[in-house]
This record gives structure tokens, sequence and C-alpha cells, in this order.
């Protein structure tokens, strides 16, 4: 559900000094894909939709 996208996002993006990009990013992948992996980081292959998302220069799309 999008509607868990916001706290769960708020958990994934609370150990990072960039705030604003992995909340942006996180809920965009989260809405896309929805599944948040579990923790602060890692544990992507939880959400392959959400590992596999790629910016145009191959890197990870979510945090």
């Amino acid at each position: 559900m999008p509607t868990d996208c916001q706290p769960k996002c708020q958990y994934r993006c609370s150990a990072t000094s960039h705030k604003k990009p992995c909340m942006f990013f996180c809920l965009k992948c989260c809405a896309q894909c929805l599944c948040v992996p579990p923790g602060t980081y890692g544990n992507k292959q939880v959400c392959p939709c959400y590992n596999n998302w790629k910016t145009k220069e191959g890197g990870p799309k979510c945090p």
C-alpha cells in the first residue's frame, strides 16, 4: 500500500545525512514497487523491483 510508504521511508532514510533526496527516491520507489526493504540500508533482495530499478547511469535508483 502506498500509504505505508511515508513511515517506511522515514525509517529507511533515518540513518542518512541526505534525508531529502533519500525520502524523494524512497517514496518514488515505494509507490512504484509497493515495497521498502527492511532496515536503514541493504536488504534489497527482499524487494526485487526496488533493487533492480536503476538510474540512467546504471546505479541504484532506490535508497
